[in-house]
Formats: structure tokens, C-alpha cells, sequence
């Protein structure tokens, strides 16, 4: 059964990084917790498994269109400790959170917002992107103009 957990697991990871968190659940109906447990600690004393390879990976594809709230969320459900998670963050290298929040917002958006419905619209979409409320403000107040700078 060890082998078949083993199999699935390396499977999975083929696919995309996981964290053990969710290599746990997706594997809980096939075994044990004791089973499990005895694959994933495998895994990861062979380095096939990571947390910390899995939260760099995410942010290194999904860091520039997402603010930084939205970043920690998803690592944070995804199974990432938290200091992990901090600490990616101050490794990544991440552009000024207004440059991200700019460059999501022209890829969507052409112009500014030219009445309240439709700075409310743009407003949600870069809120749902994670951007602070503050940075969110910031840019639609005058995103035109940052732009030509």
C-alpha cells in the first residue's frame, strides 16, 4: 500500500509543487494516516516534496499580477507556515506593489474610470487581485497619468 501511496504522490507532484498539507489530503483516502505520514516524510527527506520550493515556484508565477494579501492567502491555505511565507515574500523580489497593481490594471482596463460605477468596477478588480485598499485608491485616482511618467 506504502508503494501505491508513494506512486500517487509522485504523480501528483509531476503535475505541479504541493505542499505536504495537500499532499496529505489528496492522499487520505487511499491509506492510513500512519502510511501517509511514513510517504510524505520520505518524500521530503528526498527532496521530492518541498513547502518552501512549493511557495517559491507559486510566487514566481503568480507574484505579478497578484498583491501581496492575495499572495500570503493562497500560500497560507495552501499549507505554508507563516515565516515561510514572510520570508519568500522578502526573497522574491517583488516589484513596488503599485507597479504590480498598475500593470494588472492595464491589462484589463484601456481607461480610466470615467464615472463612480465604473471606478467601483475597476476598484473590485484589482481588490480581488489582493491589492491594498489604499494602493487600490492611489492608482485609480490618477492611473493615467503614472503611466505617462
Amino acid at each position: 500500500m506504502t508503494n501505491e501511496l508513494r506512486q500517487q504522490a509522485i504523480k501528483l507532484l509531476a503535475r505541479r509543487e504541493h505542499t505536504r498539507v495537500e499532499l496529505a489530503r489528496k492522499l487520505s483516502g487511499l491509506g492510513t494516516q500512519e502510511e501517509i505520514d511514513t510517504v510524505l516524510a520520505d518524500m521530503e527527506a528526498s527532496q521530492l516534496q518541498s513547502d518552501n520550493r512549493t511557495a517559491e515556484s507559486y510566487l514566481r508565477s503568480n507574484a505579478s499580477r497578484l498583491g501581496a494579501s492575495r499572495l500570503r492567502h493562497t500560500l497560507k491555505t495552501r499549507g505554508v507556515a507563516p515565516e515561510m511565507i514572510e520570508e519568500q515574500l522578502a526573497q522574491a523580489e517583488l516589484p513596488d506593489e503599485i507597479e504590480r497593481a498598475r500593470a494588472a490594471w492595464s491589462r484589463k482596463f484601456s481607461a480610466a474610470p470615467a464615472n463612480a460605477k465604473e471606478w467601483a468596477r475597476q476598484a473590485r478588480f484589482l481588490q480581488s487581485r489582493g491589492f491594498a485598499g489604499d494602493i487600490v485608491r492611489r492608482l485609480l485616482k490618477q492611473p493615467l497619468e503614472a503611466e505617462g511618467e
